[in-house]
């Protein structure tokens, strides 16, 4: 069965990479739309969380209304990426435009920042982080996945990844090598931090309501002086994109490490900020507000600090 679904995918992708950017970005559009009606699930998910979120201010027609564009667009996104990663540089150009890439040379104290963080989210075709970090001169791009169940699938997927430059690490499996990779400087580290983080996660507000935020971003910043940042792709046109980076956010205040729970709190602002600018564009059918289990995690006072001491591990 393995083999088989390899088989499936691989002719899938290599028929995806021979259309045309625009061809493949309409047939995500239309599987979108179609999933929409068939994975009623995820449209169930998808409108439970816009009515939480917006219930108040719109009526039921216009949640639908968000929900099947949120379908559409993850369809988009989703074939769109597949062929975005046989696209060249210089095709890439083409199609995608990145504003405040020059934030990310920041400096600190008037010398090069070691290490750069991104907290980054599941907004547009979010695959182009890391195709697009590798122009950041002077910095290695990398970023963390968790592997597919299915070995053959995992490698397809891994293989397509791959050709962008940016250097992944499987966070169940390479936690070693990432802190070993930290410890250096040079390296521009992506972080998915906008889905619901289990009972490791702090419990925040977003967007209105409690929920389980990652603080790793925040933690690994102040844990090895990286400058963090956000940043987001938002959908520009059919099979277009800007990918926009925030401005700094700063972990330290009078040379003392700031709560990692107000630093996680800006990250999460800077995320809803670009909902609310197009809110289709963000990923509704991830269960992000799950019901807690126990005694929610809340700031911790010495987290920060703790952060901020070497690694025993």
């Amino acid at each position: 069965m393995d083999r088989l679904l390899y088989c499936l995918a691989r002719s899938a992708v290599a028929l995806i990479q021979r259309l045309p950017l625009r061809w493949a970005a309409k047939m995500g559009r239309a599987g979108g739309a179609v999933a929409y009606w068939l994975d009623g699930r995820h449209r169930r998910v998808a409108l439970r969380n816009l009515k939480q979120c917006f219930g108040a201010e719109k009526s039921p027609k216009e949640l639908r209304r968000i929900a099947r564009e949120n379908f559409r667009r993850i369809g988009e996104n989703f074939v769109s990426a597949i062929k975005t990663a046989s696209l060249s540089d210089a095709e890439l150009d083409g199609v995608l435009e990145v504003v405040g890439a020059e934030r990310l040379q920041a400096t600190r104290d008037g010398q090069a920042a070691g290490n750069c963080i991104v907290a980054i989210g599941h907004f547009g075709n979010f695959e182009l982080y890391a195709r697009r970090a590798i122009c950041v001169t002077g910095l290695s791009p990398a970023t963390t996945y968790r592997g597919l169940k299915h070995p053959s699938l995992n490698r397809l997927l891994q293989s397509l990844r791959e050709r962008s430059g940016c250097r992944f690490f499987e966070r169940r499996t390479d936690a070693k090598a990432l802190r070993e990779a930290l410890n250096g400087s040079g390296m521009l580290l992506g972080l998915l931090a906008d889905q619901h983080a289990g009972d490791h996660g702090l419990w925040l507000p977003f967007l209105g309501r409690e929920c389980s935020t990652s603080a790793a971003p925040a933690v690994l910043a102040l844990r090895y002086r990286a400058t963090l940042y956000t940043a987001i792709c938002y959908r520009a046109d059919l099979a277009r994109w800007v990918i926009e980076i925030g401005e700094p956010i700063p972990t330290y205040a009078n040379g003392e490490p700031r709560s990692v729970e107000d630093i996680v709190r800006e990250m999460n602002r800077a995320f809803e900020k670009a909902i609310l600018r197009d809110p289709p564009n963000w990923f509704w059918v991830h269960q992000r507000w799950k019901p807690r289990k126990g005694t929610p995690r809340r700031g911790n006072p010495d987290l920060a600090r703790q952060a901020v001491e070497p690694l025993k591990r």
